[in-house]
């Protein structure tokens, strides 16, 4: 079969026409496996399937409930059956990972004629296209350092500046408790146990970050600055009310927005959430990047990315190219992460002031965090390790924050958590 696939961009959306010889035309299709099924989350990737469908194509989707481990198993499973989704969202080493079993697909001929090379955060470039060869597409960045405040509680201790080291959060920390109000809110799961520790190593050095939680060195996973980043979580968890065990992302996150605690450590998809509950910047809730003690500006990237496994049926492929083309639209990019509450992945789209004031600040802060150097790929959100030592990870500091462990033995358990893993 003759096929000429002609992708056209007019008013953001992207718009596939098929000319066939004298066979049928294949009619894109897609069943995007995915973990977005409810609230902020589940509207943005509605987003997605409407402007799929308004450019042309058959959008399906299968949600996974739960966290990146469950859609990878259901993945595997569906691999393994011989019968890979057309569409995955994926991360991080996954992608890479996936691409070293020839299973994805080939996306550079359609990459080189929308020009993703040129618009796409460097960062992304290499992770989208491990190995040279574009198998994924990034749909956004989100922002993993935030720190979250509480204008009330701020107000109430009289505090007229979001703190910018340790030492000054952990100040204005102890005034909250001395308030009554719960200074540090927090869900009891464990990727929101590890999202709060890589914050805090973040803060303690960036060094540090890179070495532990990127190049997974044993010396740095037990060193003395290791253990002072549970110095500094065992104080936060002093400052946690005793009901978070169990507890989910979005319970804490109205606890501060309502002034029953002051602080929350947590990522940018928590102002969708505020958003859609009729919370306002500065009204409500300040919004800062976290404690960096170095005073150099801080940045931990996530992303979320779709990745396309190869396919025999025309439908479905034709279906991943207007799926890859329609996510690549700077309309897309514009839509999609107001209402997820990230930022675009594309360089070139302007955020208008459609976008919260604190997604200005996320760009603003990941331009200068970039040009420090300071930017670092999310271990607790599958940008920066293989799934195996980020949960070995996490289950030495989920124990840490129920339990009287040391931060010496925490940080010996964790070297230890990880080589176990090898």
């Amino acid at each position: 079969m003759t096929r000429i696939l002609k992708t056209t961009l007019a008013s953001g959306v992207a718009a596939i026409a098929l000319a066939a010889s004298g066979t049928a035309i294949a009619e894109p299709k897609t069943n995007m496996l995915h973990q977005w099924h409810s609230g902020a989350n589940a509207a943005a990737i509605n987003v997605l399937g409407e402007m799929y469908t308004a450019a042309g194509g058959l959008w399906n989707q299968t949600a996974i409930p739960g966290h990146t481990s469950n859609t990878i198993a259901r993945l595997r499973s569906d691999v393994i059956s011989g019968t890979p989704p057309s569409a995955v969202q994926l991360k991080g080493p996954e992608i890479g990972e996936w691409a070293n079993t020839g299973l994805t697909a080939n996306m550079n001929d359609l990459a080189a004629t929308e020009g993703w090379d040129d618009v796409v955060a460097p960062e992304l470039v290499s992770v989208m296209s491990p190995h040279g060869e574009w198998v994924a597409v990034p749909m956004n960045i989100h922002r993993i350092d935030w720190m979250w405040a509480s204008k009330s509680a701020m107000d109430t201790i009289g505090a007229t500046e979001m703190p910018k080291t340790w030492d000054e959060f952990n100040v204005l920390a102890a005034q909250m408790a001395d308030a009554g109000l719960i200074p540090v809110a927090h869900g009891g799961q464990d990727w929101i146990d590890g999202t709060l520790f890589e914050i805090i190593v973040q803060g303690i050095s960036t060094d540090l970050y890179r070495a532990a939680f990127i190049d997974l060195d044993l010396d740095a996973l037990q060193g003395d600055d290791m253990i002072a980043a549970f110095d500094q979580l065992r104080l936060m968890v002093g400052w946690m009310d005793p009901a978070f065990p169990g507890r989910g992302w979005e319970e804490p996150l109205n606890m501060m927005v309502t002034g029953e605690a002051g602080f929350y450590f947590h990522g940018d998809w928590a102002i969708g959430t505020m958003n859609a509950a009729g919370y306002e910047h500065g009204v409500d809730y300040l919004c800062a990047g976290a404690p960096m003690n170095s005073g150099e500006p801080g940045y931990i990237l996530n992303s979320d990315s779709v990745v396309f496994f190869e396919q025999d049926d025309p439908e479905y492929i034709e279906g991943q190219a207007l799926l890859a083309s329609t996510i690549m639209t700077p309309e897309f990019q514009r839509v999609f992460n107001v209402a997820k509450g990230s930022i675009p992945a594309r360089m070139d789209v302007e955020l208008g002031d459609e976008f919260n004031p604190c997604q200005r600040l996320n760009l603003e802060d990941l331009r200068a965090a970039a040009e420090s150097g300071t930017v670092v790929r999310s271990m607790a959100h599958n940008m920066a390790v293989p799934e195996k030592f980020r949960k070995a990870m996490f289950t030495v500091i989920s124990e840490f924050i129920t339990s009287d462990m040391s931060s010496a033995d925490a940080a010996r358990q964790m070297a230890e958590a990880v080589i176990n893993e090898y």
